[in-house]
């Protein structure tokens, strides 16, 4: 099975470190991965994106057209990217910064209030790994703890002192999707 994502938000929300975290996970537990990130002007404050492909078997193109998920974060990338996401696909958007009402059928929609979230655990910048954890649980793509562990293997070790506050992270957003599946 192979998962074409893309993450896309301003420059500074994580969006890149969110897709690098994911695409460790994925190679960490055996898939092939792709992870390509968009440099240029977002890092001026315009709409940074990167794609992530994850799949059982070799990846044939690491460009994704038509995502089967899209992770946004702001309303120019939920412009940029809503129509684009495949007939049953899934977008997952930022519903602090996003007030949206949901414009396709064909596709499900789950709003996280990442920054609401990463603001009760005391670091708005974590809202990255809020809906990670989010998407995680929402599609089963990876067990959250090949997440958790991509962190820790993989952050340097001056940012080693940030693991644990993103896996909490993590987990909030993943108890989110939990509540809503159960409600």
């Amino acid at each position: 099975m192979q998962t074409e994502l893309v993450f896309s938000g301003f420059g500074g929300q994580g969006v890149l470190f969110g897709g690098m975290v994911l695409a460790y996970a994925g190679m960490d537990n055996g898939k092939n991965v792709t992870w390509i990130p968009s440099y240029g002007p977002e890092m001026r404050g315009g709409t940074a994106h990167v794609t992530v492909v994850i799949s059982d078997e070799e990846i044939g193109s690491p460009l994704t057209r038509r995502p089967q998920v899209a992770v946004v974060f702001n309303i120019p990338s939920m412009t940029k990217y809503e129509d684009t996401v495949t007939p049953g696909g899934l977008l997952i958007y930022n519903s602090s910064l996003i007030n949206h009402s949901p414009k396709r059928a064909d596709i499900r929609y789950l709003a996280v209030p990442a920054n609401d979230i990463a603001g009760k655990l005391g670091n708005a910048r974590m809202a990255n790994m809020v809906v990670l954890g989010a998407l995680i649980a929402a599609t089963g793509l990876l067990p959250l703890e090949a997440v958790c562990q991509a962190l820790r293997n993989h952050l340097p070790a001056a940012k080693q002192k940030f693991v644990q506050s993103n896996i909490v992270a993590l987990q909030r957003g993943a108890d989110l999707v939990k509540n809503l599946q159960a409600a």
